[in-house]
């Protein structure tokens, strides 16, 4: 089993995490602990309850980290150094706290509009996200690395010891996945920063600029993969994943557009297997299964597709 990085004693479900719990928790935090405060409850957040804490310091977002994360390899002292970094870069709130021991990473509140995949897929938003990407990425170095293929091969290694259950077929799928590996390895790009989970929810506006939240999975990796998992996550139809790539890279080219959407695509059959290990073992009253299943079945479309072989070709092409 992948540790939590919380201690044994204060390792905590999100399911059973009280109100009671979540005070004593932030008492722990410096930041936090000030009195008087309020403490509001924050919608979303699937491997950790985030809070809203506001006293006469100002707003703040506590990110309680909980073991329903624990077989998912999230490393929260990395995410703390890379939560850091992405600040550093202008791209993320201030962090302003931290405790391993209590597991709570705080960080500035922003005042602004939460994304929803709608304002992605709308399409007037697709130069601002690009700019953010790019501040992102021109930052400071992450303090680790992320590549999908090898996040898959961990994450179906802990579905077969924990006999979790896979989608039909997802298995035969696994030449094609390699096969797509070697093609992006043998004509690699240099590696940025990443969030490398974007969902449109991750995306905050306050009405001038947009900021990118959340850090659990970020590492360096290829600016492709951040712009083809966006669309994935979001629903971008395949014109939209071309206009992304032109504004974040500044003019058009057919190579970084098929490396997104093949990274797109890794993207949706490795998180497949992050929905798997959830539906098996997270408290979480949510249907992770009908969730990865969404993705999956995007994935299987693009596997069986006839874009496939021409997106490696593309791929291997010059930029």
């Amino acid at each position: 089993m992948v540790s939590s990085g919380l201690p044994v004693a204060r390792q905590r479900c999100a399911a059973t995490l009280s109100g009671a719990d979540i005070e004593g928790l932030l008492d722990a935090v410096p930041a936090t602990a000030v009195r008087p405060r309020t403490v509001q409850r924050l919608v979303g957040g699937l491997t950790n309850v985030n809070v809203r804490v506001t006293h006469a310091g100002g707003s703040m977002v506590a990110r309680i980290a909980t073991t329903d994360s624990a077989l998912l390899a999230i490393d929260r002292a990395a995410e703390h150094a890379n939560s850091l970094a992405a600040a550093a870069s202008g791209a993320a709130p201030a962090v302003l706290d931290y405790s391993a021991a209590a597991g709570v990473l705080v960080v500035a509140w922003v005042e602004g509009r939460t994304f929803g995949a709608a304002d992605l897929r709308r399409g007037d938003q697709l130069a601002r996200v690009a700019a953010a990407c790019r501040r992102l990425h021109s930052g400071p170095r992450f303090v680790t690395d992320f590549d999908m293929f090898q996040v898959q091969r961990g994450y179906l290694k802990v579905v077969t010891d924990h006999g979790f259950r896979l989608p039909p077929r997802y298995l035969d799928f696994l030449p094609k996945f390699e096969l797509m590996r070697q093609v992006l390895a043998d004509n690699a790009e240099p590696t940025v920063p990443c969030n490398n989970d974007l969902l449109a929810e991750n995306f905050l506006d306050d009405g001038q600029r947009l900021w990118l939240i959340d850090y659990e999975y970020a590492g360096n990796n290829d600016a492709c993969f951040e712009l083809g998992n966006i669309a994935s996550e979001s629903g971008l139809s395949t014109d939209q994943l071309e206009e992304l790539v032109t504004d974040y890279y500044g003019r058009p080219s057919r190579n970084k557009v098929a490396r997104a959407r093949l990274l797109g695509l890794a993207s949706k059959y490795g998180w497949t297997l992050w929905a798997s290990i959830q539906d098996g073992a997270s408290t979480l009253d949510f249907d992770f299964w009908s969730w990865g299943m969404e993705k999956y079945e995007r994935a299987v479309a693009e596997f069986d597709g006839p874009d496939f072989d021409r997106l490696l070709q593309t791929a291997r092409g010059p930029d």
